[in-house]
């Protein structure tokens, strides 16, 4: 009920209270802060691939890219990982933490520390003594498999940096620092890019060079974090007695959804390079490259906003405030549509210049495969932006199967099909509607589980009315 002085909520216990709409003006700007500081971050985290995509096409060629875009899903594998881990112990830690119980959130944060040393040596083992047969299994062929043995093996070796830094970054965010967050991943970004350049060029190590800048780029990164907890700003800490390993089970939960996010992209990849590999060969692989990385940068600010939409939605879900969560994911969503209208409309009319950008032979065949996917690939930008953010909100908010079945469904169970159906009838035409067919389509589901709950009390309140 509204009034010149506020209006009257009720939180998940039933109880009410009015709040002023100076309160709803606080989480506006908290909304802008988080999100804008994570959409920064997660955009400069987006550029470790795009920097070595710009200097491999710059100083290796055609076949350096390709061999490149085949070694991404690994990528994307260590970093969902990283995720799964950060984002499942971040939420777990900040409804714990609103709640105050701080012994709780400690175990949460442990656990997540423990989680993160046992992968780090699962993927260095990984990497030094089966990097060969992973290039193998993404697709290298005779041109491309040194590349890529060489970027496998080094990346999955700095697999411990990676983890460790992206893990903190989310504990650092959820403890009521954005700011530091988004610089520890910018900080990465940079000396990324610095590394890059130095590596590739001067010292002319071409894929070496460039698996090292971007294996060596998250300790800066790191230093941020741990910079946070070395001026006592940090609100977690490792506990033994806290039982951390009773987190595990909610950790993975909470954080499946982030960890399919990445793996849906490196399945689209690895799917996606098989199938133009067939269509069009290298030449195919590597415009596809092209489109997929520049996906990558435009889907990094989706994943920024959901991101920093999560300490807000966890803490609201800790306080019992229900509408505080309505408000922040009526904020999140408007952000989303809006910024996706504008990317479409910058990468449709700029598909070309930005193609050339990775060009360097200025192959024809490839800026022409290039241009015509960038306009229809990017179609799914809308759609997989509300998917992005809906999955986010659902682990935010602790409703862990809804966001599992939608990002299992646009990660696995629809873009697969949908892959090899459209490419069957339709051709490399086909292939690049696959991915906003399958977005569009986990869209709709995604919407009708977020609103199933609005719909099943309203129908219940109806029926005690007419009683």
């Amino acid at each position: 009920m509204g009034s010149g002085y506020g209006i009257f909520i009720k939180n998940r216990k039933g109880r009410g209270r009015r709040v002023p709409h100076g309160e709803n003006m606080h989480l506006w700007k908290d909304f802008v802060r988080y999100a804008s500081l994570s959409m920064l971050g997660m955009f400069g985290l987006s550029c470790y691939i795009l920097a070595d995509t710009f200097f491999v096409a710059q100083g290796v060629g055609e076949t350096g890219l390709a061999a490149l875009n085949l070694t991404i899903p690994a990528y994307n594998l260590m970093n969902g990982v990283a995720l799964l881990i950060g984002m499942g112990g971040a939420i777990r830690y900040s409804v714990f933490r609103s709640r105050g119980e701080q012994e709780k959130a400690d175990g949460a944060f442990t656990g997540a520390i423990l989680l993160a040393f046992f992968f780090s040596v699962l993927f260095m083992l990984a990497g030094g003594f089966g990097s060969g047969l992973l290039g193998r299994l993404l697709g290298a062929d005779k041109e491309t498999f040194s590349m890529t043995n060489t970027y496998l093996f080094v990346l999955w070796l700095f697999s411990p940096v990676f983890l460790f830094s992206t893990t903190l970054m989310c504990f650092v965010r959820n403890d009521g620092a954005p700011a530091t967050a988004m610089l520890a991943t910018l900080s990465g970004s940079l000396a990324n890019v610095v590394l890059d350049y130095i590596l590739v060029f001067p010292c002319g190590l071409g894929m070496l060079g460039a698996v090292l800048a971007t294996g060596c780029s998250p300790l800066f990164g790191l230093c941020f974090s741990a910079w946070h907890i070395l001026r006592g700003k940090n609100g977690f800490h490792l506990r033994r007695a806290a039982a951390p390993v009773r987190h595990w089970g909610r950790i993975f939960s909470l954080g499946f959804p982030f960890f399919v996010e990445q793996l849906s992209s490196a399945v689209v990849i690895i799917t996606f390079n098989y199938l133009f590999l067939g269509l069009s060969g290298n030449t195919g692989v590597a415009a596809y490259g092209v489109v997929a990385n520049v996906s990558l940068v435009a889907l990094s600010l989706f994943n920024g906003v959901a991101q920093g939409t999560q300490p807000l939605l966890s803490r609201a879900r800790g306080k019992g405030e229900a509408s505080q969560s309505r408000t922040v994911l009526r904020y999140a969503l408007f952000s989303v549509l809006g910024l996706s209208a504008l990317l479409y409309a910058l990468l449709f009319f700029f598909a070309a210049p930005v193609s050339d950008i990775f060009n360097s032979e200025h192959s024809a065949a490839l800026r022409e495969i290039a241009v015509r996917g960038l306009r229809l690939y990017m179609i799914a930008m809308p759609f997989a932006g509300v998917n992005i953010l809906l999955c986010a909100a659902f682990s935010a908010q602790e409703r862990a199967l809804p966001a599992q079945i939608v990002s299992l469904l646009r990660g696995l169970i629809v873009i697969l099909p949908s892959a090899f159906i459209l490419c069957a009838l339709f051709g490399e035409t086909g292939l690049w509607l696959a991915f906003p067919v399958c977005e569009a389509l986990v869209c709709a589901v995604a919407v009708c589980i977020l609103a199933l709950p609005a719909l099943l009390r309203r129908k219940a309140a109806g029926g005690m009315q007419k009683f």
